[in-house]
């Protein structure tokens, strides 16, 4: 049987968290490192939208994203137990992730394609999300509760992200937990070992 294919790109906090979960199932697809600017006639036939991640099953099917791919990865093991926690409170804490912290984080990066406001106010924006992460924290090991969930691999990648637009920033905000947090999961084995690197898939 033809292994699945997994179109990504290294540095996306969404295909980051969709290779965590492979990874921790122990899942080893074909990766395809795709460049932005030139994407493969093949990943555009299964899936016109072009964005990353995808992943091609050997039968056929095509989970088009990020959050489909670790349900159905940890859905066919699940070693650490990340779904133990996938109840509404991981629902809606990833929503709050994807939607406003995500459009904060988007800004805050790139402030200059949003010059309505400076870029002060949209990490304060930002701030709300990590103001609400690190009181989860102050109360437990993970953000709900004494074991990782699906939520803390779901979120972290992009935390990291808004951590480095300024690093010297989020190294003295008063996010001590957090940035523990944060540190735990970008120096664990599995983090490393989702994030080598791949040639670019050209065919």
């Amino acid at each position: 049987m033809q292994p699945s294919i997994l179109y990504s790109y290294r540095r996306c906090p969404y295909a980051m968290r969709a290779r965590m979960a492979l990874w921790a199932a122990d899942i080893k697809p074909e990766v395809r490192e795709i460049a932005l600017r030139d994407k493969p006639a093949h990943l555009l036939q299964i899936s016109p939208k072009g964005t990353v991640p995808v992943l091609q099953l050997p039968d056929g099917t095509v989970l088009e994203q990020s959050l489909d791919i670790m349900h159905w990865a940890l859905g066919q093991r699940d070693p650490f137990g990340w779904l133990q926690s996938a109840g509404e409170a991981a629902t809606q804490l990833i929503a709050m992730n994807d939607g406003p912290f995500k459009q904060a984080l988007d800004r805050y990066k790139y402030p200059d394609r949003f010059p309505e406001q400076a870029q002060s106010v949209y990490r304060q924006q930002g701030e709300q999300f990590l103001q609400r992460l690190e009181s989860a924290l102050r109360q437990q090991a993970y953000l709900l509760g004494d074991q990782a969930s699906i939520a803390d691999v779901a979120i972290f990648p992009f935390i990291r992200q808004f951590a480095a637009v300024d690093a010297d920033w989020f190294n003295s905000s008063p996010y001590p937990k957090l940035r523990t947090w944060l540190a735990g999961w970008v120096e664990s084995p599995l983090f490393a070992a989702v994030m080598q690197k791949f040639s670019t898939y050209t065919a």
